[in-house]
């Protein structure tokens, strides 16, 4: 904990050296994208695609889970966050990014007993209500990837994404991120659900 004390405390000096930079967020932000991921902490996703500050809007939670639309009468955080993406960042992409060593998607593929932790079995039941991973995933890998994909399809239920998508203004996109090598793949349409490292 120090160690981030310590550099909370010294921030505002590279703020400093940097005012340009930081001055013209005062104004607004402008993200490219949305970047849904998990809450793990070795996935870092300005590590991974270089972005900046202002470049990625983000969204994290267990196991990079998109929860099915919720509807007026039950608002959801994650909802929301996609929504307000959408309808006032405007942005033009969207990315489901999941990553190899997920504890949630193991525990989904392997049917953990996740009774003492009731919040997180409710999560991944009700979230992922089974779809995801489908049996035939095999692997821990290929059930992250099937995962990734399916994070895409709840995305299309929402109103704001099928709207976006019927204009052409919006872009899906599943990635899988290895922790240990720091690799990246990402789904290729075309050879069906099929990823090919960049």
């Amino acid at each position: 904990m120090q160690s981030l004390v310590e550099h909370a405390r010294t921030f505002t000096e590279h703020v400093a050296a940097n005012a340009k930079d930081f001055e013209r967020f005062a104004d607004g932000q402008t993200p490219e994208a949305l970047f849904v991921t998990c809450s793990d902490s070795r996935v870092v996703p300005s590590l991974i695609t270089g972005a900046r500050p202002g470049q990625l809007f983000e969204l994290r939670t267990a196991g990079n889970i998109v929860p099915p639309y919720p509807g007026r009468d039950r608002p959801t955080g994650e909802a929301a966050t996609i929504e307000y993406a959408l309808c006032v960042l405007k942005v033009r992409d969207i990315i489901v990014c999941g990553h190899s060593h997920c504890g949630a998607v193991g525990a989904i593929l392997r049917g953990d007993d996740l009774s003492a932790m009731p919040a997180v079995r409710h999560w991944l039941e009700r979230s992922a209500d089974g779809r995801t991973p489908p049996e035939d995933a095999g692997d821990l890998p290929g059930a992250v990837q099937a995962h990734a994909l399916a994070q895409l399809n709840t995305l299309r239920g929402y109103p704001a994404v099928r709207e976006r998508l019927a204009e052409g203004s919006l872009g899906l996109h599943a990635w899988y991120y290895e922790v240990h090598t720091g690799s990246v793949s990402i789904h290729r349409p075309e050879r069906g659900t099929e990823f090919a490292r960049l």
